[in-house]
């Protein structure tokens, strides 16, 4: 399988963990009676750790489809190469340290990681152009 799809497929894996987390984490702030609730009251902001988890996951969230549809098309389009090989193991492997770095409030190196996810799906993208 090339390196790409397998990264894709760890990547999907980090966002489901990410979402787990973050339901976790949004439980324990709000309780279970509204986890298994409509959740039709409306509540105010997460607070803390769970705020910040479920803003990376929103950040996740916004380049993860892109990441997603340049790993395909790069191995549909036989695109593959060094390039994007090292592209994909930085997307995911950037996206993994950014969970903990966000959670914990990290700046500046939270930036540096989110920016070579970013450089990582780039490298995917140029191979496509």
């Amino acid at each position: 399988m090339p390196i790409e799809l397998k990264m894709l497929a760890w990547s999907i894996a980090l966002g489901l963990a990410h979402v787990l987390l973050g339901a976790a984490l949004t439980t324990r702030q709000r309780g279970l009676k509204w986890n298994v609730g409509a959740r039709d009251a409306v509540l105010p902001p997460l607070e803390g750790v769970a705020a910040r988890v479920d803003r990376g996951l929103r950040n996740f969230l916004e380049t993860f489809p892109f990441f997603a549809a340049a790993a395909l098309a790069v191995v549909a389009l036989d695109r593959g190469d060094a390039g994007t090989a090292l592209g994909a193991q930085c997307y995911f492997w950037a996206r993994l340290a950014y969970v903990p770095l966000y959670a914990a409030g990290v700046p500046y190196l939270r930036t540096l990681v989110w920016a070579i996810s970013l450089w990582g799906l780039l490298q995917l993208l140029w191979a496509l152009l």
